[in-house]
C-alpha cells in the first residue's frame, strides 16, 4: 500500500503535469476561430502580459473547482493536488510574464516558446507558456533562431525585472 505522504507527492506531481497539459490545450483552443478568442486576440495585439499577480488570479479563478475535487478522495490527495495546481499556476504566471518582459531569463527552456509564439505571430505553433514539452509531444514545437541579434542587443535586465502587477 502507498504511504499517505506518497499520495500527496504523487498528487502534487500529477496536478503540476495535468495543469501544464490543460494550459497547453486551452491556449491552443484560443487560436481556433470563435473558441475562446477575443480576449486572447487582444492579448496578441498588445503583446503584453497582465502582470504575474493578475495572470495568477486568472489561472486560479479558472481552475479552483478542479483544484479542490481530490479533497473528496482524501485529505492527502486533496492537499497534494491543490498545492501542485497552485504551484503550477504561480510558475506559469511568472513564465508567461517573463517571456513578455524579459525572455532571455527563461532559462528552463532552450527557447522561450511563448515569446517566439508572439514574435513570429505563430497561430499554429509553440503554445506552451510554462513548459515546452507538450509542443514537442503534440508536434506543435517549431524551433527558430534564438536568441537573435535583436535579443542580444537588448540591455541586460535583472532576473526578476518584470511586471509583477
Amino acid at each position: 500500500m502507498i504511504a499517505k505522504s506518497s499520495i500527496g507527492i504523487i498528487c502534487f506531481v500529477g496536478a503540476f503535469v495535468f495543469a501544464s497539459l490543460v494550459e497547453y490545450w486551452v491556449h491552443r483552443l484560443m487560436h481556433q476561430p470563435y473558441r475562446l478568442g477575443q480576449r486572447h486576440r487582444d492579448h496578441h495585439k498588445r503583446n503584453q502580459g497582465q502582470g504575474v499577480l493578475w495572470e495568477f488570479l486568472d489561472y486560479i479563478k479558472g481552475t479552483i473547482v478542479v483544484m479542490c475535487l481530490p479533497f473528496f478522495v482524501s485529505l492527502e490527495a486533496g492537499i497534494g493536488w491543490f498545492l501542485g495546481g497552485l504551484v503550477y499556476a504561480a510558475f506559469s504566471s511568472y513564465a508567461h510574464q517573463v517571456q513578455h518582459d524579459n525572455p532571455t531569463k527563461c532559462f528552463w527552456m532552450k527557447m522561450p516558446v511563448h515569446y517566439i509564439h508572439h514574435k513570429h505571430n505563430m497561430w499554429h505553433h509553440n503554445f506552451g507558456l510554462g513548459v515546452d514539452w507538450w509542443d514537442h509531444i503534440f508536434g506543435t514545437y517549431q524551433a527558430v533562431e534564438w536568441p537573435t541579434q535583436e535579443e542580444l542587443n537588448q540591455a541586460e535586465q535583472g532576473d526578476l525585472q518584470l511586471r509583477w502587477w
